[in-house]
């Protein structure tokens, strides 16, 4: 049995754990996530979102605002962490809305937020499409040192669209949103963000063209970080049409459905290279559990979102195995990197640090049975696949908080 010892500033914490030919590496952290709570606890409750993260390997998760009510006051970011801290897994650190209930007319109280706890300010699905109410987000931003999350997404190119524009939209008759409904607002908000200083991150990114408008922002010295998901670096939108069964393919597979859509494989490869060589600073899950009914119908109708924190890790080994991305670079982008971008003191091994670690086998391969998600969520297309790398324990302060070997899932 190996002995791990996570030492802190005021003592020790001495656990024992076998880690014989294992990975130990800081918990991972993630910067984008759904947890539903509250309003829609059929979907998700903080409880379940929080072991599921830590099943994992995600030992901090940054949770979105948009719940119902929205998470527009001190009140609410206070409701939450409680809610996390009852849960007793994964730390649960909450973003709050930039506009009083993600309508887009009026900011929220962005001080009382932050002063509450709130690591950032997010109308998530919904863009900041007032181009005035998001300059004035961005000042407040460098007065509190939260950056601004945008979902970049011009509403009305974007309108109706369920997948990208292109080969596979045309195929199956479905609506597609052009990559330039992100990339318009991706060149908005960095034109906002030169013009105030304020600290801009983007969410998911998912084109080509707005890895080169990121590119030339870094390039001229701006403050503006981004993040990209596991599905967009592993899938493209030929997932959308599903895979053979029996000799038959099973087209129009809602559980492909995200927004952004799924792109090309030009797209993903962009994206990769971009997160190798630094230039996308984190990988956030963008986990967004949904019932069975919400996938159970047609693309149209299905909703927007991937159940992603049991596959992370495990679906972005794939890059590790290809060449396409070091194990190390992959760590970093889960760990110290995000930590780096919302100003988080995790992400380390260091001495002092909070004993916030993940224990993974990178070759152990299994089978994907979202049946058996702690999640709610049972939403992700990689259901029945298999795949390699899987966590054997998550640490948070020291304490074990999922050991596989003895959990018991649903």
């Amino acid at each position: 049995m190996g002995r791990y010892v996570a030492a802190q500033s005021d003592g020790e914490f001495d656990v024992n754990v076998d880690a014989r030919g294992l990975i130990v590496a800081p918990g991972f952290v993630d910067l984008h996530c759904h947890l539903r709570e509250p309003g829609f606890e059929d979907k998700e409750t903080i409880a379940t979102g929080a072991m599921a993260a830590v099943s994992g390997g995600f030992t901090t998760i940054c949770c979105m605002p948009n719940t119902l009510p929205t998470l527009d006051r001190g009140t609410d970011i206070e409701f939450v962490q409680n809610a996390g801290r009852r849960a007793g897994r994964a730390r649960v650190i909450p973003l709050g809305t930039v506009t009083q209930n993600q309508a887009g007319l009026e900011l929220s109280d962005m001080s009382e937020m932050a002063d509450a706890g709130a690591i950032g300010f997010s109308d998530d699905g919904r863009p900041v499409w007032d181009a005035r109410l998001m300059r004035f987000a961005l000042e407040l931003s460098r007065r509190h040192g939260r950056p601004v999350v945008d979902h970049c997404e011009d509403p009305r190119l974007a309108q109706g669209g369920v997948v990208n524009e292109g080969r596979i939209s045309d195929l199956l008759g479905l609506k597609g949103q052009p990559t330039s409904a992100e990339e318009v607002m991706v060149a908005r908000d960095i034109q906002l963000a030169r013009l105030t200083g304020g600290r801009l991150h983007v969410a998911h990114l998912s084109t080509q063209g707005s890895v080169a408008l990121l590119r030339a922002a870094k390039r001229d010295g701006l403050p503006i970080t981004a993040e990209v998901t596991p599905h967009h670096l592993t899938m493209t939108e030929e997932w959308v049409l599903g895979s053979e069964n029996d000799g038959a393919r099973c087209l129009y597979d809602t559980r492909t459905k995200v927004n952004p859509p799924l792109r090309t494989e030009a797209d993903r490869l962009s994206l990769v290279e971009a997160l190798a060589e630094g230039l996308i600073d984190a990988i956030a899950t963008d986990h967004a559990p949904h019932r069975s009914i919400d996938k159970d119908c047609t693309y149209n109708e299905a909703a927007f979102g991937i159940s992603g924190f049991e596959t992370a890790l495990g679906s972005l080994m794939k890059l590790v195995e290809s060449g396409q991305l070091t194990l190390p670079d992959l760590v970093r982008r889960l760990t110290s990197e995000p930590c780096r971008v919302f100003g988080l003191p995790y992400g380390t091994l260091a001495p002092g640090a909070s004993g916030d670690v993940v224990i993974f086998d990178p070759g152990a391969s299994w089978k994907v049975a979202s049946a058996r998600f702690f999640s709610r969520g049972k939403n992700t297309p990689l259901d029945g696949q298999t795949l390699r790398g899987q966590v054997r324990a998550t640490l948070v302060q020291g304490n074990v908080v999922y050991d596989s070997t003895a959990a018991e899932r649903p």
